[in-house]
């Protein structure tokens, strides 16, 4: 259990204005992606979030020599000097996307160990599209006391994927850009993250066209220079933020948005009564009046995204009527919700499906995180809730978030950190 806690006061409209972090999915790809150029690689807008630090132990452990200098959200990497193409589990454990490190390092060495990923516990999330991927591309792939080893000299290929796979999609671009010849991947993922990835490659040096299509063809290319890149604004973050802001009925301005990766969210907000209108990279959003019942259902990009769909269904917890939710990509994304029971919400689960009875007031209660984005739920449904919750595990937000608590102090809110018992 983690050594803090959160304490919430519910029951205060957020209001005022704000700003988004660099994307926590941008970034965990963008950083091992530089394993592939051959000088030094300047990021620039990454959040401060552990999986960050994560990845940049992660480098150092492979021999790169890596400054992160948080207050600037910049990150220098120099990789000339990687010497192993290993990473233990004891590293890869620590995070879901340490998976990125089998493709960039294939891609630099032809050959990649690396242990099994970890983090949150969402249900299942195999990587066979990855491996039916790495294979395709000519890759000798074994299971070893906890490692994965792919070796091989990499060719082009046409490989289509058997579902939209996010983490297989980039996982296979970082694989190919280096490979031999011409690789084409069949119902690629469209997502924000994947076209900013492609971005930075093509930055460096790489030939990748068609990122935010389902068909993205890459020529292989020998080597990527260095430079410096941008990430894009956390979509994530941005959605989070919407939503607090309708769940405490206020009235706050998000500034460094891209609104356009938002519509799917601001449909629902929009069906449900919420007022959101944007201009350039700002989005406001305004309740005056209680919120209706909806019903969603996740979806790849450009639908609704199962990232927001913990967050989302706080919300509905104190909408009019009876919502429903079914989430179409993950098997266990509900958890959040057993916990909201203890502060009064009425939840019906049935496999993937929710059914949300909206209630007057939530309660404020001591629950638990169980993982990153149904620790923000848990915050939503605290600064909803009548009285004082806390949050128990919180460093899973941490990992996704940067400094979630001030940006939502700074519109309001009464959130604090307080020692754990």
């Amino acid at each position: 259990m983690d050594q803090y806690k959160l304490v919430i006061q519910g029951e205060r409209p957020l209001s005022g204005e704000t700003y988004v972090s660099g994307g926590k999915n941008t970034s965990v790809a963008v950083i091992p992606a530089v394993l592939l150029c051959d000088d030094v690689v300047v990021i620039e807008n990454l959040p401060d979030i552990e999986d960050v630090r994560v990845l940049r132990r992660i480098l150092e452990h492979l021999g790169a020599k890596v400054s992160f200098d948080a207050e600037q959200s910049r990150m220098t990497i120099d990789p000339r000097s990687v010497n192993t193409c290993e990473v233990p589990f004891q590293y890869s454990q620590q995070m879901r996307a340490s998976y990125y490190l089998m493709g960039a390092l294939l891609g630099r060495c032809g050959e990649a160990n690396v242990g099994y990923p970890g983090g949150c516990d969402i249900g299942s999330r195999p990587i066979d599209q990855h491996i039916k991927g790495f294979s395709m591309l000519g890759a000798e792939i074994e299971e070893c006391g906890g490692l994965m080893r792919f070796k091989g000299k990499l060719s082009g290929s046409v490989i289509n994927f058997d579902m939209s796979t996010v983490g297989g999609t980039i996982n296979v671009m970082l694989a190919a850009v280096k490979a031999r010849g011409y690789t084409v991947l069949n119902n690629a993922a469209r997502e924000p993250h994947v076209v900013d990835l492609a971005n930075f490659l093509n930055s460096m040096g790489a030939n990748i066209k068609g990122a935010g299509t389902d068909t993205i063809r890459i020529r292989g290319v020998d080597r990527l220079h260095g430079g410096s890149y941008t990430v894009i604004p956390d979509q994530i973050e941005t959605g989070t933020l919407m939503i607090a802001a309708a769940a405490t009925r206020g009235d706050i301005a998000i500034h460094g948005t891209i609104p356009t990766h938002m519509d799917a969210l601001t449909a629902k907000l929009l069906e449900m009564g919420v007022s959101v209108s944007s201009a350039d990279d700002v989005i406001w959003v305004r309740v005056k009046r209680g919120h209706r019942a909806i019903r969603l259902t996740t979806q790849v990009y450009p639908g609704f995204p199962t990232d927001l769909q913990q967050p989302m269904s706080a919300l509905l917890c104190r909408a009019g009527g009876r919502s429903e939710v079914n989430e179409t990509i993950y098997d266990n994304r509900f958890k959040h919700l057993d916990e909201m029971r203890r502060m009064g919400a009425k939840v019906t689960i049935s496999g993937r499906t929710a059914y949300i009875e909206g209630v007057p007031q939530l309660r404020g209660a001591p629950v638990s995180a169980t993982d990153l984005r149904g620790g923000a739920a848990l915050v939503i449904a605290g600064l909803m809730a009548t009285g004082v919750t806390e949050i128990y595990n919180p460093s899973f937000i941490a990992r996704g978030y940067e400094h979630l608590e001030q940006k939502l102090c700074s519109l309001g809110a009464d959130v604090r950190r307080e020692e754990a018992e």
